[in-house]
């Protein structure tokens, strides 16, 4: 599948380390004590103070002085730790002392290149173009050292803040001092040796988190928290679809007796994002939420206004029905139709996803303005600004040059905020006021209505046996509507049929299982996208694809009459595209037997369960195939069949993600992950009504509450391998995991997320 493109000057990639030639953060006039508000490393929100000159050997950190080290963070943080991990993986290659490390989290300024926080990328894509930044760094101090004493570079070493020798020893920061000017080119870093993993002394280790004090103490901003003297607040009336609707008229004549209030105004978006939105405008937060309650609005609404869940899946079925639809993966033979019209036995079964919101903890906003340089100053958690830049652009009719977005913490994402679409109304409502700053917040109602939801999803699956009940082909048809088909049309491979496909509505069908003949096809769902904005979250394509692709291997497993666990270690073949094509990949599906075997052996696989008890598992990878973290999951359920309530008594997940960089992180990450899994799978959803989301508040959407937590352990397979990701994929397995032990408990096969009481006493009574 495709990956992210580069972007920025020539000669400076998301891998290129040439000198920068602005200091982080005086870009575009911004002050940069704001700055250090928004940063979480920051004590008491002041600035760290640099100390003299400093040496900046590569665009990614800076040396001062006093010896102490800023380390640049271009990926958003929302509670992973992402630059603790990713200066410990710096800190670690260039000899420093953790004590000296400091975190700046910047702003969207082109020269870091593609800015984007998702997919599990940060670490994975981090690790080498660190690792690369402090050897640069290390080398540079070594031979001012070495220059120093008269020696050779190789009878010196860096240890911990300091080079040292049979001469004596320096500071980094006494080597500042000199004046040190060593720059490399991209060839150059890339011939820099790098320390065997085996020296590694952070990564790997507890250390302490660079911003974990500030986030408990209350100091940390989020973009909820932002603020600037003089701006006002903008209250959004949404309209009565996300497409489509547009404003007949309005009545502002009782808004008017709110103190504070100004007006209300119609916004006009040349983007698309927020059509038909009106935006009330007052002196306070409180006089705009009250105000907007008075104000009458007439739509014509847009035509999707009475569109249901049911009429999207009833249209996905005919979708698939439909084979010259959609495109077809590279799985090496898509020749299925022989070994199907040679099988012994077929079988064949569809699966059903419904519509999921993210409800992050943080709802959606921003604050614009537009500062006396010119520039528009954007104010708010993101997790994609390079795709959030061209949008505001177009929305704006400014170039993008003329446009920054500004770092703040934020209070969730999981990958709501990597569609910005949140900070168009403000910025749209500051440009109809001359550029005056503007301040939006969403209350949580808005917020869910507003959402780029998780779109609901059918899967066709059907698989072909031999005489012996050995696979000899399998087909995987899914369709739903696609965010990357909206979002970022240009990320979206063909298929060897020559149709296009959204790789982030697929991952995951393209599993590492050796199946004989293999097709898989993605259609998108074009009602869906009518109806609403689809968008990525947490665990993206894998979440549903995985849950169909488990849930089927389980009942094929029956099918064939053996145990589910053999079953898939039978097919877990580490040979041709199985082997692995990547260095994160290497060892292929044999890695994925290792987790699989390692759960089994947790939750004691095999051990006869109470009445009503049982055990399942699945295991699956995120997120694509070329950047794979393999998963395994086993639970304990316990089924009501009096109330058909489902308790989930123990969740174990087994999980390979190459060198964990930062094992606290990665241990607090697989748990949220899993939870997640978990509450989709059995609490979480919502559907589609009149256009709308049913649901807009936590009175009837309905996540985990701590009370239905279980037993959770995670464990890590130990490798030598370069890490992948590990915020997204711990979600995956666990629906599936979850289905298969209700099927073992009590004989029941749910094919629908989320599976719910009422289904599974339906089903229950039909047996």
């Amino acid at each position: 599948m495709s990956r992210l493109p580069k972007r920025g000057s020539a000669g400076m990639t998301r891998r290129g380390f040439l000198i920068a030639m602005t200091a982080v953060g005086v870009s575009f006039g911004f002050p940069r004590h704001l700055m250090a508000a928004m940063d979480p490393a920051s004590p008491d929100g002041k600035v760290l103070p640099t100390e003299g000159d400093i040496y900046e050997p590569s665009l990614w950190y800076s040396i001062d002085t006093a010896g102490k080290i800023k380390v640049n963070i271009m990926r958003s943080e929302m509670g992973q730790h992402v630059g603790t991990a990713i200066a410990r993986i710096l800190a670690d290659e260039l000899e420093a002392s953790w004590d000296d490390i400091e975190i700046i989290h910047v702003d969207s300024d082109p020269r870091w290149g593609y800015m984007v926080t998702g997919g599990s990328w940060s670490i994975s894509q981090s690790w080498p173009v660190y690792r690369q930044a402090g050897a640069a760094g290390r080398t540079a101090l070594i031979e001012a050292a070495a220059k120093k004493w008269g020696i050779a570079p190789a009878d010196c070493k860096a240890s911990n803040g300091k080079i040292v020798s049979s001469k004596g020893e320096l500071s980094f920061g006494e080597l500042v001092k000199m004046g040190l000017t060593r720059q490399f080119t991209e060839e150059e870093l890339k011939q820099l040796p790098l320390k065997p993993n085996a020296d590694l002394k952070l990564v790997g280790q507890q250390v302490t988190s660079l911003d974990i004090a500030n986030k408990t103490n209350g100091k940390t901003v989020f973009g909820i928290d932002a603020k600037v003297d003089g701006m006002v607040y903008a209250n959004p009336i949404l309209p009565p679809t996300r497409y489509g609707s547009k404003v007949v008229k309005f009545d502002d004549s009782a808004a008017k007796a709110v103190k504070g209030y100004q007006q209300t105004i119609v916004l006009d978006d040349a983007s698309g994002s927020v059509p038909g939105w009106l935006m009330v405008i007052a002196s306070s937060f409180f006089a705009a939420q009250k105000a907007s309650k008075l104000v009458k609005v007439t739509w014509d609404a847009g035509e999707t206004a009475n569109v249901s869940e049911a009429d999207i899946i009833a249209h996905g079925k005919t979708l698939l029905n439909d084979a010259s639809k959609g495109g077809i993966l590279d799985t090496g033979n898509v020749d299925t139709e022989p070994a199907f019209a040679s099988a012994k036995s077929t079988i064949a079964e569809e699966y059903i996803t419904s519509t999921v919101l993210h409800a992050q903890m943080e709802p959606l906003n921003a604050l614009v303005f537009k500062n006396p340089d010119g520039i528009w100053e954007i104010h708010s958690g993101c997790q994609w600004q390079s795709l959030t830049l061209p949008v505001l652009a177009t929305a704006l009719g400014e170039d993008e040059a003329n446009i920054v977005i500004r770092s703040y913490m934020l209070g969730g994402g999981f990958g709501r905020r990597l569609n910005g679409d949140y900070t168009i109304p403000a910025a749209l409502t500051s440009k109809a006021l001359g550029g005056k700053p503007v301040k939006m917040v969403m209350m949580r109602p808005q917020d869910m209505l507003f959402d780029s939801a998780r779109s609901a999803s059918v899967q066709q699956l059907k698989m072909a046996f031999d005489d012996k009940k050995a696979v000899t082909a399998m087909e995987h048809h899914a369709t739903a509507g696609w965010p990357t088909q909206v979002l970022a049309p240009g990320f979206m491979p063909k298929g060897v049929n020559g149709q296009p496909f959204d790789p982030f509505s697929i991952a995951g069908a393209d599993h590492w299982y050796s199946v004989g003949a293999q097709k898989v096809r993605a259609v998108s769902n074009d009602l869906a996208i009518a109806t609403f904005r689809p968008g990525w979250l947490r665990s993206v394509g894998p979440g549903w694809t995985g849950w169909a692709v488990e849930s089927f291997m389980d009942e094929a497993a029956h099918h064939a009459g053996k145990d589910p666990l053999q079953f898939r270690l039978d097919m877990l073949i580490a040979e041709g595209r199985n082997a692995g094509t990547t260095p994160v990949a290497a060892g292929g599906a044999a890695r994925q037997a290792v987790v699989l075997k390692k759960v089994a052996e947790m939750i004691e696989w095999g051990k006869p369960q109470a009445e009503n008890t049982g055990l399942g598992i699945a295991s699956t990878f995120g997120q694509e195939r070329d950047m794979p973290t393999w998963v395994a999951c086993a639970v304990q359920v316990q089924v009501d069949k009096d109330s058909g309530n489902i308790e989930v008594q123990k969740l174990y997940i087994a999980i390979d993600a190459g060198i964990i960089v930062d094992p606290n992180g990665a241990e607090a990450q697989c748990q949220g992950a899993a939870l997640w899994g978990l509450s989709m799978a059995i609490h979480e959803g919502t559907e589609i009504v009149n256009g709308q989301y049913k649901d807009s508040n936590f009175s009837t959407y309905t996540p985990v509450r701590i009370y239905q937590t279980p037993e959770i352990k995670i464990e890590f397979i130990p490798s030598t391998q370069p890490p992948s990701g590990l915020g997204e994929p711990a979600v995956t397995p666990v629906a599936p995991a979850i289905a298969n032990a209700i099927y073992n408990a009590v004989g029941v096969r749910l094919r629908k997320l989320p599976m719910k009481p009422n289904d599974l006493k339906s089903k229950l009574t039909s047996i």
